[in-house]
């Protein structure tokens, strides 16, 4: 199936459009797509008439344009002949909002959709979910623009089957700054699954990195999704719910998926280099690392610090996450201090650690990083900057991203994340140089590195 008209639609119809309540999901939809953004909107309502003086269209073959995707939002019973009606006007996809499907024991209803949609070629989404957001471009959520919080353009694919998980996924991108090139909620994923969105995305040159909510599969799914992952051109990141007891039950009644064993799939994940997130901290962290740096790296970090403190805090996070901080070469100790301010040279700690202490500044930090990466046992710098250090200057950011491009090593930089520091932040996110706003993030992305490298 061809899934191009459903991510990057010119002409959309919104089936299911009420006359009299403003707040229903599909006039949510249709106001937010039509005033806000670029694809052509049409509102459907099977009486017709007028809606804030435009055209209300008693079904979709009353549309005169051809119509790439439909978004329907009607109750359940109704959604057949909907679709019938998609399908004999030629739309190219849909949206299926509605509930009341498998999720709620009405298996017969979902099959005989999906089994109707496969005979046509016929694409959706669905049923029991948000759908698509497309930066800039479409918007099929049925949650009002000014609650939201929206992620800039980015290079995220992320797929999840619950549509909450997913808008609150992108305010965490939104606030850590990532942006996302597609966000799609599955829900009960009757047509669209985790292997097509991965075929997608692998072709998808807007996407970098591929994050995934997964609550279950059909029965030997799973498996199928990782061999696809492992010959996937990018690096895939998979958030798993459905890990105890209760969860298990919970997944059930959510999408009617199976959430099978998660001992054994977290360990096939493993084996096949998945990157698992733990929670929805990680997978952030996960997806911002990953998306500056797709090829893995051996798990060996070398630690710039302006304060012991900070480095003592990365190293505990190290040996809780399985990195390792290595002993550096004597050579690599002597060139950094030969060349560092007098003022600061009898009293930091260059082991790894590094302990550059508050009273340095930008060349002392340039310099130890510069050499930090010509060293063979390290294949990953951490910079935990200090940006309120007086000999600390606007442009650390920038200069040490120059450093990283230069010498060819994966770089993580910490920075609080906040306003006064945007221009740190800036100098290195411009340069693709991720950037965490906490200490354990920091090593969190180094962690997303070591789970993704090639086997």
């Amino acid at each position: 199936m061809n899934l191009k008209h459903l991510f990057k639609p010119s002409t959309m119809a919104v089936v299911g459009v009420s006359t009299s309540q403003d707040n229903h999901p599909a006039n949510v939809i249709y106001n937010k797509n039509h005033l806000r953004y670029p694809v052509k909107t049409f509102p459907v309502n099977p009486k017709g008439g007028i809606l804030n003086r435009e055209t209300l269209y008693p079904s979709v073959n009353h549309i005169n344009e051809n119509i790439d995707m439909a978004v329907i939002a009607v109750r359940a019973e109704y959604v057949i002949k909907v679709v019938e009606q998609c399908i004999k006007k030629g739309v190219k996809s849909a949206v299926i909002i509605s509930g009341g499907f498998a999720e709620v024991g009405n298996l017969k209803l979902q099959n005989f959709l999906v089994d109707m949609a496969k005979e046509a070629s016929f694409p959706f989404i669905g049923p029991n979910c948000l759908g698509i957001y497309a930066p800039d471009h479409v918007d099929t959520f049925f949650l009002p623009g000014e609650r939201i919080i929206r992620p800039d353009k980015g290079n995220i694919g992320f797929v999840s089957q619950s549509g909450g998980v997913l808008v609150d996924q992108m305010v965490k991108f939104a606030g850590q700054g990532i942006g996302v090139s597609l966000g799609v909620s599955i829900g009960n994923k009757a047509c669209i699954r985790e292997t097509d969105m991965l075929d997608w995305f692998d072709k998808d040159p807007g996407t970098k990195a591929i994050a995934f909510y997964i609550e279950g599969f059909e029965k030997n799914e799973g498996r199928m999704f990782i061999k696809r992952a492992e010959k996937c051109s990018k690096p895939v990141v998979v958030l798993k719910a459905g890990k105890s007891k209760k969860g298990i039950e919970a997944v059930s009644s959510h999408t009617a998926s199976l959430a099978g064993d998660y001992r054994v799939f977290s360990q096939i994940m493993k084996q096949y280099c998945v990157a698992e997130a733990e929670n929805e901290h990680e997978l952030t962290s996960f997806c911002e690392a990953l998306s500056c740096y797709p090829k893995g790296i051996r798990g060996n970090v070398g630690i710039i610090s302006l304060s012991g403190g900070h480095g003592v805090l990365a190293a505990d996070a190290c040996e809780l996450y399985g990195i390792k901080i290595p002993v550096l070469e004597r050579k690599t100790m002597d060139a950094i201090r030969e060349k560092l301010s007098r003022e600061i040279r009898d009293i930091v700690s260059l082991v790894n650690p590094m302990d550059l202490t508050g009273s340095s500044i930008d060349s002392d930090i340039v310099t130890s990083a510069r050499h930090l990466s010509r060293d063979m046992n390290i294949d990953c710098i951490l910079a935990l900057l200090i940006p309120y250090s007086p000999g600390v200057s606007a442009d650390i950011g920038a200069k040490l991203s120059q450093v990283a491009r230069n010498e060819g090593k994966p770089m993580i930089a910490y920075v609080p994340n906040e306003d006064k520091y945007k221009i740190i932040i800036e100098g290195f996110e411009l340069n693709n140089i991720p950037v965490a706003s906490s200490v354990e993030g920091a090593v969190l992305m180094a962690k997303a590195l070591t789970r993704c490298r090639p086997c």
